[in-house]
């Protein structure tokens, strides 16, 4: 596997990441620290404008399932968001992973399938695994890593992420296989959003460099996206006598505390073949107790399991998904956060 996907350091106006400087042979050794079983993941928070000065950094926003390599004595392990083992399920990220010739290593990023102008493609990597639930293993899944938690003994999420960074540029220099390097990128943030939205891309990810690895949405790392795409409950459905598959809309949900709140409906992005399975599997999750107080004609309520991730651009002034679009259902074990309310942007 050889594809790369630069496609922002395509603009001469942008610089790949710096060398990295050589390793200094005289410092110190430090006392090794125990490896972690699991390391609960650093989480962006969604801005709508990239933030400005040198203190960021920049990255491509990939659109794939976030996961953490750990490399170990015993072997290798790929461990999913929500701390499920999913090794068997990326075979070719593992065993490029067996060969970086580390001891010790916890690799942070984003398995992603790329389709032909480089650019990451989450429906194409949801087929690759089978769909939800599904059996496949991915083989042409590639492995962005855009941080470096733990190396050779050494627990690094106390360092700030320039350091981080630096350890893992050195780590992955020159890797072009089924794991590479997410490049940081460097410029004015509002031109390279503007350059991603230009390139079909998701959008940017701002990281600050002066902070530590912390986990949840602490605003040290940020997303700002050119099309808005988040994670919805599905509650139900509208039946439908010519839509595809009996399926004439999804209901959706997003989360406030421990309550689910309406956010609209999405009925454009899924195929005959979807709207199935859709219907199939929201059949066997009837429930007389809807998650949300919704009243209508033809409208089949659900219990608040499958996870969409959906495409829209923007919110009604009543709080609803404006021209939402299906991209495809989340895993339980990728634990995709459903969308907090609290998150909405104002207005």
């Amino acid at each position: 596997m050889s594809r790369r996907a630069k496609p922002l350091l395509q603009d001469e106006q942008f610089l790949k990441s710096k060398p990295a400087r050589p390793r200094d042979p005289a410092q110190p050794n430090l006392p090794l620290d125990p490896m972690p079983d699991r390391i609960e993941p650093c989480l962006a928070l969604l801005k709508t404008h990239p933030p400005k000065g040198p203190d960021w950094a920049f990255e491509v926003k990939w659109d794939g399932y976030r996961l953490a390599i750990h490399i170990e004595p015993k072997g290798v392990r790929i461990i999913t968001r929500g701390g499920h083992d999913w090794t068997h399920r990326f075979p070719a990220i593992a065993e490029a992973a067996k060969k970086l010739g580390v001891g010790t290593a916890i690799l942070d990023g984003e398995a992603v399938v790329l389709d032909d102008k480089g650019r990451s493609d989450f429906g194409a990597l949801q087929r690759s695994l089978g769909g939800r639930g599904g059996k496949r293993t991915s083989t042409e899944s590639v492995f962005f890593a855009f941080d470096l938690l733990y190396f050779d003994g050494h627990d690094l999420t106390g360092s700030e992420l320039a350091v981080r960074r630096h350890l893992l540029e050195d780590f992955l220099d020159g890797a072009t296989g089924a794991i590479q390097l997410s490049e940081e990128v460097y410029g004015d943030g509002a031109v390279l959003l503007e350059n991603a939205c230009s390139m079909g891309l998701e959008g940017i990810i701002a990281k600050h460099r002066d902070r530590p690895y912390r986990p949840g949405r602490t605003g040290d790392w940020l997303k700002i996206k050119c099309v808005e795409s988040e994670s919805f409950m599905i509650v139900g459905y509208e039946q439908s006598t010519v839509a595809r598959g009996g399926i004439g809309s999804l209901l959706l949900a997003g989360r406030r505390g421990h309550d689910w709140v309406y956010v609209g409906s999405v009925g454009t992005g899924f195929n005959t073949k979807d709207a199935e399975y859709l219907r199939t599997t929201l059949d066997k999750l009837k429930t007389k107790r809807p998650a949300v107080a919704l009243k209508g004609k033809n409208l089949v309520f659900a219990q608040p399991t499958l996870i969409a991730e959906i495409e829209f651009r923007g919110w009604t002034h009543e709080g609803n998904l404006r021209h939402a679009s299906y991209k495809g259902l989340r895993e339980i074990q990728d634990n995709a956060a459903v969308f907090d309310m609290t998150e909405k942007p104002a207005g």
